[in-house]
């Protein structure tokens, strides 16, 4: 297994994004930031690399979301093997 993944990929795999288009469009717009060795940037290609270990900030559904990557996966599988791909760090119900 790879070290490194794409982070419309690993949005797709962590089902967040319905399809990796949908995902792209979401770090293409500017809407995911990522903490890595401490340096909070915000993303804005789909093909930035994500590593265990790195922090997301992002909003879906009405709600912010803080997790840390646990996982890259190997394939999206069903929504139980998505959600150990990360841990919630916080969430805002807003």
């Amino acid at each position: 297994m790879s070290e490194s993944c794409r982070i419309d990929v690993w949005l797709w795999r962590a089902r967040f994004a319905k399809t990796r288009t949908l995902a792209a469009a979401m770090v293409g717009g500017g809407r995911i930031r990522l903490t890595h060795n401490g340096a909070q940037v915000r993303l804005d290609k789909p093909s930035r690399s994500v590593h265990v270990g790195d922090g997301l900030t992002f909003a879906t559904g009405g709600r912010l979301m803080d997790l840390r990557v646990e996982a890259l996966g190997e394939r999206r599988g069903p929504a139980e093997e998505a959600r150990a791909l990360y841990s919630l760090v916080a969430a805002d119900q807003g």
